[in-house]
């Protein structure tokens, strides 16, 4: 049976919470990956950036849905969640911009569950673990090579 370890890329490219927003979109685009995992100076994985986070910068601000009780107006949604979004939205470091703890995976983990984990969180790639320590990311171009026997 397959796991990780056996279809993971090892040289991860990274990005630290300080990396600037357009050297991480560079980075993307010329790497052609997916997601960028952050990592702090000790090598554990803090975030991962991917470019659905960058693409969100180019939405507008969502306002909150608001209504009135006793002359007062009360927002419906969570305020805390718009801060977030705007942060997200006028992010200029990776760190403003990138999904903290990202769910992420260890070496022995089985390909099927992986396959798993991707299509029920739509996730398009998921940093290796081992030990607090990035050791590798697995992506869905990792999952499909297995399919045409390119491991």
């Amino acid at each position: 049976m397959l796991s990780a370890k056996d279809i993971m890329t090892r040289k991860v490219i990274t990005a630290t919470p300080d990396t600037e927003i357009a050297q991480a979109a560079k980075l993307l685009l010329e790497e052609r990956i997916n997601g960028l995992p952050v990592v702090n100076q000790a090598g554990e994985v803090v975030g991962i950036l991917c470019q659905s986070d960058l693409i969100a910068q180019q939405k507008d601000i969502p306002l909150p849905s608001l209504f009135t009780l006793l002359d007062g107006f009360m927002p419906l949604t969570s305020l805390k969640r718009l801060d977030r979004e705007v942060k997200k939205i006028a992010a200029t470091k990776v760190a403003d911009a990138m999904t903290a703890n990202p769910v992420s995976i260890g070496p022995d983990s089985p390909i099927e569950d992986i396959a798993a984990l991707m299509v029920d969180k739509n996730f398009h790639s998921l940093p290796v673990v081992d030990e607090g320590r990035l050791v590798g990311i697995v992506g869905k171009e990792d999952i499909l090579r297995t399919l045409v026997g390119g491991t």
